[in-house]
């Protein structure tokens, strides 16, 4: 039990670390397992703002919050069986329902993540996954479809099927694209550039793109002119000895490569519309983090920095998250770092940091405006 009531920073920190335990599931609920990106999560409404909260993580399942779909229609959290406040949790979108004229369900190609985000990871292998030797140790981008949840790769033309449907069905905003990494230079770049073309011709839809940098500087412009609005290329971590025990092969592209991708990526999309993943809990600390953030924000790369969520069947399934201090010593001057720079979520046109669901980040922005 808290001895006094958590402010909304406080408490989405301590549903993003913690986790929440689910009493009695509903059905018609959206929530994800395995795969890229946010996974073993369930979208709540928290005052107003859409967190990813951790509902089948081994921490969820200890954790000292509760949700309860209550008898009278409402959904409420409580702290150790006290409650705390009514939530809202996000339902089944409709486009859910349907499926292509080859039986594949829509949600086997695009899932919705928050209320209004559309998210595909357009290649669902990744040439380090398949040997565990080089692969990212928090990574379940095989998990979903080897449970024959989703399909191995999304065609430009499927993709552009669903998302028209999300957008008119559901009033999706915007759309999220990421790719294991294909053998090619390319890094995925190509794979984007295809999809984000079908995309644009189907519906007007703001689209973030999600690869590793690009061997050849000259696929930033190509992914520009297919249609992708903002880049992410994901560092996950900050420090090279962290970066080589948790995910040996993509270390192989260093903090510096990546820093020359940034510069390079800016320069087509703009200062604010490149960003990057960080997972705060893999080993980095607080001002190693900082400290590269400070290097991200002056080139003009919006620093994503989310709690890491060890997700079941992965390696690091037991490695504990961080806890909600840790979180806040780290977002709370990062926050004040992006207010200063006037960098902030709220002016990236599609992507993760636009949506920030994973972190409570854009809460720091807010009380720092």
């Amino acid at each position: 039990m808290q001895n006094a009531p958590l402010n909304r920073q406080q408490l989405i920190t301590e549903l993003l670390t913690q986790g929440v335990q689910v009493i009695n599931p509903q059905q018609q609920h959206a929530s994800r397992h395995g795969g890229a990106g946010p996974s073993d999560h369930q979208a709540m409404n928290i005052d107003g703002v859409t967190v990813m909260v951790p509902v089948y993580t081994h921490s969820a399942h200890r954790s000292p919050w509760q949700v309860k779909h209550e008898e009278s229609g409402t959904t409420r959290l409580y702290n150790q069986s006290i409650p705390v406040r009514e939530i809202g949790v996000t339902r089944k979108p409709r486009f859910y329902e349907r499926q292509t004229a080859e039986g594949i369900p829509y949600s086997q190609i695009a899932t919705l993540h928050g209320t209004d985000v559309l998210a595909t990871t357009v290649l669902q292998t990744c040439i380090r996954y398949e040997n565990r030797a080089k692969a990212c140790q928090f990574c379940a981008i095989g998990q979903s479809l080897a449970a024959g949840s989703t399909i191995a790769r999304k065609t430009p033309q499927q993709l552009a099927e669903v998302a028209k449907a999300a957008v008119e069905l559901d009033g999706v905003k915007h759309m999220v694209m990421t790719t294991g990494t294909p053998s090619g230079s390319d890094r995925g770049a190509r794979i984007l550039v295809e999809s984000a073309e079908a995309i644009k011709a189907a519906v007007n839809l703001p689209l973030q793109g999600q690869c590793e940098p690009p061997g050849d500087p000259r696929w930033f412009q190509r992914l520009k002119d297919a249609g992708i609005d903002t880049l992410g290329m994901h560092l996950e971590a900050v420090t090279p000895e962290v970066r080589a025990r948790i995910m040996p092969g993509k270390a192989q592209v260093s903090v510096e490569q990546y820093l020359i991708a940034f510069a390079d990526a800016v320069a087509v999309f703009g200062r604010g519309q490149v960003s990057t993943y960080i997972l705060a809990g893999l080993g980095d600390t607080p001002q190693a983090i900082l400290t590269l953030s400070e290097k991200l924000i002056a080139l003009g790369v919006y620093p994503f920095v989310v709690p890491f969520v060890p997700i079941s069947g992965t390696p690091l399934e037991h490695h504990a998250a961080p806890d909600s201090a840790f979180m806040t010593s780290i977002l709370q001057p990062l926050g004040q770092m992006l207010n200063q720079a006037n960098l902030r979520s709220r002016d990236i046109k599609a992507g993760c940091g636009r949506c920030g669901a994973c972190s409570s980040l854009s809460s720091f922005e807010q009380a720092m405006a």
